[in-house]
């Protein structure tokens, strides 16, 4: 669908399996060339490069915890090596951790915000130096999540580091605008991956879940990945400090739909 993305580069962050590796995928079928970052499964990471190259595509998975800055500059390095250029970067790994607030502890708490905004910081100022420093047009797209809206109680190192990338997003798009660096977010709702393979199997539990989408249906990480490539492309090249909800109206208020309240 976008010309304009056929041989770009493109990182993305936790691009094994989920919605990450939908992200990954698209932006091959547009042609674009994928490094594919993965924390610990290189199985999985190999099995999403063997498909993209199965379909005539460019790829290579790549190690790498986000939230240390030398792994995240490896992932840069090997974007231009393979590939020769960069234009754009996804940060997209993240983790959630459940526990009452009075109950996380200081190491849980770290984990999951030196994943999901240490690692969101960490990636798109090793894209933005490397777009400074060539003097080109650049692009980052951060997957953040409906809770960087909507509180969750139970989750809230989770709903905090989603509540900093929304503000990160902002504030970075505004400071480089000027050099034409667009940064954007994607914000899933309930989707299903396998982060949420556990919770959806209980019948009871996904359609409490559904309850809250005004769709009434999960959503599929092909929808975000749409997005993604949207957003990567030049149609979108007006837009930037965004967010893009793709959730299925659940951040709408859904209790209210009968015209409650």
């Amino acid at each position: 669908m976008y010309q304009d993305l056929n041989k770009q580069v493109v990182v993305v962050t936790g691009g094994s399996r989920g919605i990450g590796r939908a992200i990954g995928e698209r932006l091959a079928q547009e042609g674009m060339k994928v490094v594919i970052n993965y924390h610990s499964n290189r199985e999985e990471a190999q099995t999403v490069v063997d498909k993209i190259k199965a379909h005539g595509g460019q790829a290579v998975a790549v190690q790498g915890d986000v939230s240390q800055e030398s792994d995240v500059h490896n992932l840069l390095q090997t974007a231009l090596q393979e590939f020769g250029r960069l234009d754009v970067w996804v940060n997209n790994a993240g983790v959630e951790s459940y526990a009452p607030t009075e109950k996380v502890s200081l190491s849980d708490w770290q984990k999951v915000i030196d994943i999901n905004l240490n690692g969101l910081f960490l990636g798109s100022m090793a894209a933005i130096r490397h777009f400074l420093q060539q003097d080109q047009v650049g692009n980052i797209i951060n997957v953040s999540s409906v809770h960087e809206q909507i509180p969750w109680p139970g989750f809230t190192s989770y709903a905090v580091s989603k509540g900093g990338s929304k503000m990160f997003t902002q504030t970075v798009a505004m400071e480089y605008a000027k050099h034409n660096i667009r940064i954007n977010a994607i914000a899933p709702g309930a989707i299903d991956t396998p982060i949420n393979a556990e919770k959806f199997a209980d019948e009871a539990n996904k359609q409490d879940t559904i309850d809250l989408i005004p769709m009434a249906r999960i959503g599929k990480p092909k929808e975000v990945a749409a997005a993604a490539a949207w957003l990567a492309s030049q149609e979108s090249s007006y837009v930037t400090g965004a967010t893009i909800f793709v959730d299925g109206g659940m951040t709408l208020y859904p209790s209210f739909a009968e015209g409650k309240g």
